[in-house]
């Protein structure tokens, strides 16, 4: 997609944001072996040292801490075995800090590392402790370079790609706008690279993406595809953060009229930073299988969930955790924080309040920790 595209009121509203994530893949900012390219990184610094130099506040998360170590190491490719990739984070990671501090250094602008795992989004209090740190370093006119911790991460608490991480930090951070940029112009209907496809220009809807062929993962240096991506705009849009979509080529037309890529229009308000994290971020301990009537009262009129609404109960969770909820289908419909262990559900489920005890009359999930996900 050449040239610049119609306007629109989403992509007015990119323009003119404030605070704004910029997530950047390791492929638009590695060779083909993994080294990191100098001339490509620094060209990303100009654009966001232009939107922060006009008064603007921008969050980088940066992929490419793996992809940095495996030249270094002097390996072929990606590894694929944990110990290996978490060694080649340890290189990559400050190979790659070291070059967003030297590129910035050009404009005398102080660069913040910023490394994090997922428990550090899952645990409320560690939540909140980033948010802090965040919102001071911008505050001091500093730029965030955030990144998923890989020298630590295990499958049990990583992200699984930095386009999550980047819509997670968007909201942390209240961002007005995600910039999610690839080595892809914009979200296309089919695969670019076989011929045929055309570029979507706007999302407004799910409606929108009915059909589209996401795909996997476009590089072998990365972990994210379009589909990471797609995702991603989802979260955020649903949080009302809008998000543009583009090639990290772009970069400085996206961070100026916002007139390239894909944008994607925000579908939900603003939710709380406690909603947020009972969404999208809070780890699930187990589910609540709830019959139609408790889904109708949790989903469309934001009630609480009482025993008598709920049929059956999975996993081993404490009192304080956040569960799922499910209706008979099968479908997550809600998430929120239980008020009962495990072990004391089982002989409540399915009883009227009066039928039980009274210190046993509470609700299961309190409304108001509660978030309805459809």
């Amino acid at each position: 997609m050449t040239g610049a595209v119609q306007s629109s009121p989403t992509r007015d509203s990119i323009a003119a944001a404030h605070r704004i994530v910029v997530k950047v893949g390791s492929s638009s900012l590695t060779t083909g072996r993994g080294a990191l390219d100098q001339a490509r990184l620094a060209a990303l610094v100009d654009a966001v040292e232009a939107r922060v130099a006009t008064g603007g506040q921008v969050v980088v998360v940066s992929s490419g801490a793996i992809a940095a170590g495996i030249a270094p190491l002097g390996l072929r490719r990606r590894p694929r075995d944990l110990a290996t990739k978490q060694a080649a984070a340890s290189v990559g990671q400050q190979a790659l800090a070291h070059a967003y501090a030297e590129s910035f250094a050009r404009y005398r602008r102080t660069v913040g590392q910023v490394l994090l795992t997922a428990d550090d989004v899952v645990r409320r209090a560690h939540y909140r402790n980033a948010q802090r740190t965040l919102n001071r370093l911008l505050t001091l006119g500093v730029v965030p370079v955030v990144n998923e911790n890989d020298t630590v991460a295990t499958a049990e608490i990583r992200f699984g790609d930095n386009d999550r991480l980047a819509a997670l930090v968007s909201h942390l951070v209240g961002a007005d706008a995600l910039l999610l940029l690839s080595d892809v112009d914009a979200l296309y209907d089919g695969d670019p690279r076989g011929g045929g496809a055309s570029a979507i220009r706007e999302v407004t809807s799910a409606a929108d993406l009915a059909g589209v062929d996401a795909g996997a993962s476009g590089s072998g240096v990365g972990t994210g595809g379009m589909a990471s991506k797609v995702e991603a705009a989802r979260v955020a849009c649903t949080a009302g953060i809008p998000v543009l979509l583009t090639s990290a080529a772009q970069a400085a037309r996206a961070l100026g009229a916002a007139d390239v890529g894909t944008a994607f229009a925000t579908t939900g308000s603003r939710l709380s930073a406690r909603r947020f994290w009972l969404a999208h971020a809070a780890g699930a301990r187990g589910r609540l299988w709830l019959d139609d009537g408790a889904v109708a009262a949790v989903v469309r009129r934001r009630r609480s969930l009482l025993a008598a609404g709920i049929t059956s109960v999975e996993g081993a969770f404490d009192g304080g955790d956040v569960v799922e909820l499910v209706d008979p289908a099968g479908a997550v419909v809600a998430r929120g924080v239980v008020a009962y262990d495990a072990a004391e559900l089982p002989e409540l489920v399915g009883r009227s309040s009066h039928e039980l005890p009274a210190e046993q009359r509470r609700e299961v999930v309190h409304a108001d920790d509660l978030v309805p996900l459809r």
